[in-house]
């Protein structure tokens, strides 16, 4: 059986007459029926077969359509549509048909043409004009869009009343700064301040010589360093760099000679001291003055660098601590000298830049010689201004250089004639103040030191691509010297004038760090209880009354000690036998020997030997053998005196 096809699109309104003279036939079922259309009936012999076969053609197609119906969830699905009749749908379409062209937006179905030999009344149902929609269902339609629209535009106004609250890519909201931790270094300046890659350690370095370590996966909420130790004698720390591995780092202190020390603080290696009286400083081994800043390298691990007052910077390979790796010299405007007060390499280990005394910045190739810079802006900053922070950012095509002109500049290594920026009024007291970017190169943030008349000094943000200011954010009522914004922890750490070193971090965008520490309850120690007696001395008291000599506490222990009962001896095993049975011979060699050999009568061991002696006495003294017969003729007999001396002691009567 041939089945149908459902099509939509215009209407076509010449109909043929055979299917306007067919018997009109009712659908069953409204808009998304679907029913067959059957063929024209082929002529036969007789007129009766036809029509049986035309019956159980249309119960088949009956039972065919309530099936697919009931598979398509479509039957019993709402009302029962009502019944049209065809040609009452046909004229009215006929007499609608202008107005259905003058109208676009009308519904429009396409019937069979003439050549398709006629459809059934069940066929033309299927694809001709049900009718307009119900003015109920379209009210009903136009009144969801509506609301929904309407939620739309709430949902999207409570959204837009969320972003302007709340904006993550806003720079102020990428600020790590809802908490704060504090660690106290000491009490003199934190003029160096860095951490390891990983983010479990931090190393400061102030003026009072010390280097301070903290492990945050170590402390507890009371943020004590687990090591401190003076590195460099005498000389503060100028400037700390971790390597990109985070196993050594590089002490850069007020002499001149670097330090490289390992996790734990031993040193490792200590850079060869130069030959002062050697003018010529590429001829002399090391640095001759005292150092002013060092860096790792980021592609090579055991290279770093470290300028000096020398008016040089040096290249130094891990391995080799005898000799320097190449010498660079920085020269001023008309060929003389001038200090480099800061150095670093960028992110791909092919540059060098250095800030020098005079106001320049200066850098150069690593992959060519070290005689001409490939930069060179000498009016950078103000001259006679050290440049106390030089910086890449983390893409490697800006750098910072703060100075003690009270400024911070941004430059573009592509156009470096003129800065980017300037951002003024940040006062500068410490060579040694920085300035670092954000992990994606969004801000950049330096402190500042306490202006005369303030009462804190804070921490500037600057939005690198709008050059205007994020945040200031008030740090401590001392100086603002280093900040270090860690990639990986999300994590601020600043250290001030007052030896203060604080930690800020956001609760949900920072990780471990300073949130380990806490966490961790702080367990006090148990204190010794001592307590001081003073002792009365009283020569002359009775015994019962007399108290005791004191004692160091070592003797008294040692008497313990000897005491069985209070230092808990065990039972001494039994030596004077053999198979657990005592010896009859005695426990001792001498008397084993005495006995066995027959030297003399049985000695007991158990007996007193002044009255073994004594036995002898009566004996010696009636027949003398060794001495009293010499001196018998000669020796007068003793006289002794019985009388009883006066008791000296005896109090006198009166």
């Amino acid at each position: 059986m041939n089945k149908g096809k459902i099509t939509f699109g215009k209407i076509q309104l010449k109909t043929s007459p055979a299917a306007e003279n067919a018997a009109p036939a009712t659908a069953s079922g409204g808009f998304g029926s679907f029913s067959r259309v059957e063929p024209p009936p082929e002529p036969g012999p007789s007129g009766s077969g036809s029509k049986q076969h035309s019956d159980v053609d249309k119960i088949a197609s009956d039972l065919e359509n309530s099936r697919m119906q009931e598979v398509m969830g479509i039957a019993g699905f709402g009302r029962k549509a009502k019944q049209f009749d065809i040609n009452e749908m046909i004229q009215k379409a006929k007499q609608n048909a202008p107005k259905a062209e003058e109208d676009p937006n009308a519904i429009r179905v396409e019937e069979p043409g003439d050549g398709g030999g006629g459809g059934s009344s069940d066929g033309e149902s299927d694809e001709e004009v049900i009718g307009p929609m119900p003015t109920t269902a379209a009210g009903s339609g136009e009144g969801k869009v509506k609301r929904r629209e309407r939620r739309d535009s709430e949902d999207s106004d409570e959204d837009d009343d969320d972003d302007d609250d709340f904006d993550e890519d806003a720079p102020i909201n990428k600020i790590p700064n809802s908490h704060e931790v504090e660690m106290r270094h000491g009490s003199k300046a934190v003029i160096s301040l860095a951490a390891d890659p990983s983010g479990v350690r931090l190393a400061t370095g102030s003026v009072d010589y010390n280097l301070n370590f903290w492990d945050f996966s170590g402390m507890d909420k009371s943020m004590k360093s687990f090591r401190s130790l003076q590195p460099c004698e005498n000389h503060p720390i100028r400037d700390l760099h971790y390597s990109t591995t985070g196993d050594m780092i590089l002490v850069v202190s007020g002499s001149s000679q670097a330090k490289v020390l390992d996790r734990d603080g031993f040193e490792k290696m200590e850079c060869v001291k130069g030959d002062q009286y050697i003018t010529d400083m590429t001829r002399t081994k090391g640095h001759v003055a005292g150092l002013t800043g060092g860096c790792w390298n980021f592609v090579k691990k055991d290279e770093f660098l470290t300028s000096a007052m020398d008016s040089t910077l040096r290249t130094w390979v891990f391995a080799k601590s005898k000799e320097q790796k190449n010498v660079i010299k920085t020269r001023a405007q008309g060929g003389l000298k001038t200090v480099p007060t800061a150095c670093t390499y960028n992110r791909d280990g092919t540059l060098i830049a250095a800030g020098c005394s005079d106001g320049s910045i200066q850098t150069w190739d690593t992959r060519k010689m070290f005689v001409n810079t490939t930069h060179c802006v000498r009016d950078a900053h103000a001259k006679g201004s050290d440049i106390s922070s030089i910086l890449f950012s983390y893409a490697g095509q800006i750098l910072a250089t703060r100075s003690t002109d009270e400024t911070l500049k941004l430059w573009d290594l592509r156009a470096f004639k003129k800065p980017l920026h300037e951002f003024g009024n940040l006062f500068s007291r410490y060579d040694t103040t920085d300035c670092c970017f954000s992990p994606d190169d969004t801000m950049v943030l330096t402190g500042e030191s306490l202006p005369k008349g303030q009462k804190q000094a804070n921490l500037y943000f600057f939005d690198t691509k709008t050059f205007e200011t994020v945040a200031t954010i008030p740090i401590t009522d001392s100086h603002v010297i280093r900040a270090h914004w860690h990639p990986k922890l999300n994590q601020v750490f600043v250290g001030c004038g007052n030896g203060i070193i604080r930690g800020l971090y956001d609760e949900k965008r920072s990780m471990r760090g300073a949130k380990l520490c806490v966490v961790r309850t702080y367990r006090k120690k148990k204190d010794m209880e001592m307590i001081g007696t003073s002792q009365v001395i009283t020569p002359h008291a009775l015994p019962m009354f007399r108290q005791e000599k004191s004692r160091s506490h070592r003797k008294k222990l040692e008497k313990d000690r000897m005491d069985p009962v209070k230092s808990r001896r065990p039972d001494l095993p039994i030596t004077s036998g053999q198979g657990g049975r005592v010896a009859s011979s005695g426990g001792t060699l001498s008397s084993y020997v005495i006995r066995n050999l027959g030297l003399s009568k049985r000695v007991e061991d158990d007996q007193d030997p002044r009255e073994a002696i004594l036995k002898y006495a009566k004996e010696a003294a009636e027949n003398p053998y060794w001495i009293s017969p010499a001196y018998n003729k000669t020796q007068p007999k003793p006289i002794f005196n019985t009388e009883d001396e006066p008791d000296s002691k005896k109090p006198k009567t009166e």
